[in-house]
């Protein structure tokens, strides 16, 4: 044996090994449990294999734009109010499309110059025009629309991802979906109890406020309205939320408070579930040192008067100022049970979700089913392997050898490939790899036919061998090259068990062009090596 063949011969030794490592790592045991617990914990399953839920949710992008909006308006009255500035109504004429867009009324012209000035240094992300009547409209700039989409989706993926590791849920997928401006995000929970409850969790927005007590509780809204004269005051709101302290569980009130939060869900540093004075869950939350400082100025500014703690803009606690408070806080009352408020205060720590989001698609996977498509799926393909194996046997005679051992280490180099890449094997993975297994034998089905043909016109097995290669190569590299293409835009475009099907395709091509021209060019090598000079060729 030549020195150059015998290289050849390590490196395909080498190859081997570096790849069974990346499908089996070091196992624990070498039995056939202990190999297949290896291998899983190399190879992950998708969710259609090990079961879960496949959710896809929508981004109500428009409450972000609709709060800043509102930051705005507040802005906007608090600045005209300093410079002494009469104005009529502020308003978004339609919160629902258009909630970039705030109609100013009732400035006079004479107030041009200091409307425009205001906008310029405290509105600088808004464009304003003048129109009929003293009204002015003022509407978000188009980029500072897109990037405000683009961050609520952003801040949402990052938020659910936290949620969910706090969960414990293993290796869960959360990312972008859609084409742009759908602002869509999937997520894939594997092998979860309780679906119905992480659902809620995500869903929760979780949005904590402090508010100042300005009416009530009324037992009703109409209650509440009569109260002020049917006037909804400028700086206050009405909101529902529990009874009043002493009333039967499940009551409910209505409450006047404040615009203007004295502190919001950004001044939150930690929250953790505790129970209250009574034994009853609660949650006790911390605040930052300037969140802190702020509801200490607030509570100074307000002893005697009452507090409300909001929560998706539902009131869940109201409480007498005795004394000014720095940084703790309580959230209690209510039905709140143990797991709710552990739920509660772990939503909280992990962020107040920018925008709403509602569900667009969700299917299920139970394990049985995943366990049942693994068994399908591989037993698909082994048959389908002993199938190529035996038929490249018969056909091709002892050339069949060499086809069967290029088989095999391309199987053996896509699963490695899979395990060092962390790639998720899905079930239509396990279809892209028997479709590796079909252009592998395609493969040599166009070398071994070429070898044939150079044999039947003569040629030594040597040249055979070596003509055959020579002219398989460019038709090899050419299939491979454009069915790779198509499996890099599948993988663009496609969805979860579609990008699967793409990745294993591509490894298997890769790994084939591999095997099918250089291991099996040396095994044809190694064979001639040991024939005397005009044996024939078995194939």
């Amino acid at each position: 044996m030549n020195r150059n063949l015998l290289w050849q011969l390590v490196l395909i030794l080498g190859v081997l090994l570096v790849f069974l490592f990346g499908i089996f790592g070091i196992p624990q045991s070498l039995s056939g449990g202990g190999l297949l617990t290896a291998m899983t914990n190399r190879i992950h399953l998708g969710l259609d294999l090990r079961g879960g839920t496949h959710l896809i949710l929508q981004v109500q992008v428009n409450d972000a734009i609709n709060v800043d909006a509102q930051n705005a308006i507040e802005t906007l009255k608090e600045q005209l109010n300093k410079r002494k500035i009469a104005f009529g109504d502020i308003a978004q004429p339609d919160v629902q499309n258009n909630p970039d867009r705030i109609v100013l009324k009732g400035v006079s012209a004479d107030a041009r110059k200091d409307l425009l000035d205001i906008a310029n240094d405290r509105l600088p992300e808004y464009n304003v025009n003048s129109g009929s009547d003293n009204a002015w409209t003022l509407t978000m700039k188009p980029q500072i629309l897109s990037d405000l989409k683009n961050k609520a989706v952003a801040q949402a993926i990052e938020t659910i991802r936290n949620r969910i590791d706090s969960l414990g849920v293993s290796e869960p997928t959360i990312e972008e979906h859609g084409g742009p401006g759908q602002y869509q995000i999937l997520v894939q929970l594997p092998n979860i109890d309780d679906p119905a409850r992480v659902k809620d969790i995500m869903q929760s927005t979780a949005m904590l406020e402090i508010k100042q007590v300005m009416g009530g509780p009324y037992p009703s809204e109409q209650a509440a309205m009569q109260d002020k004269g049917g006037v909804m005051p400028s700086d206050a709101v009405l909101m529902q939320g529990h009874g009043a302290p002493g009333a039967a569980q499940g009551d409910q009130a209505w409450y006047f408070v404040s615009r203007v939060s004295a502190v919001r869900g950004k001044d939150l540093r930690d929250a953790q579930p505790s129970t209250d004075q009574n034994g009853q869950p609660s949650v006790q939350f911390n605040l930052t040192g300037e969140g802190g400082q702020r509801f200490y100025n607030f509570t100074s500014n307000h002893v005697g008067d009452s507090l409300a703690v909001v929560l998706d803009n539902k009131v869940q606690e109201v409480a007498n100022i005795k004394e000014a408070i720095r940084d703790t806080g309580t959230i209690s009352g209510g039905s709140m049970n143990q797991q709710q408020a552990k739920d509660l205060s772990m939503i909280l720590r992990s962020g107040a979700l920018p925008a709403g989001i509602k569900y667009l698609e969700e299917r299920t996977v139970g394990p049985s089913l995943g366990a049942d498509s693994i068994r399908h799926g591989v037993t698909a393909a082994v048959i389908g392997m002993l199938a190529v194996l035996i038929f490249m046997l018969i056909y091709y005679r002892a050339a069949g050898i060499n086809a069967d051992i290029a088989l095999l280490l391309n199987l053996v180099i896509l699963l490695g490939f899979m395990g060092y890449f962390e790639a998720v094997l899905t079930l239509p993975g396990i279809a892209g790899v028997i479709l590796t297994v079909g252009m592998g034998v395609d493969s040599n089905v166009l070398i071994f036919e070429r070898i044939r043909e150079e044999v039947r016109n003569g040629k030594t097995a040597a040249s055979a061998v070596d003509q055959g290669f020579r002219h398989a190569w460019i038709t090899i590299v050419d299939t491979h090259v454009t069915t790779i293409v198509s499996a890099a835009i599948l993988f663009l475009f496609g969805t979860g068990p579609v990008k699967g099907f793409a990745v294993t395709l591509t490894f298997g091509l890769l790994a084939n062009l591999f095997t099918a021209v250089f291991v099996s060019r040396v095994i044809f090598d190694w064979v001639l090596s040991r024939k005397q000079r005009g044996e024939a060729l078995s194939i």
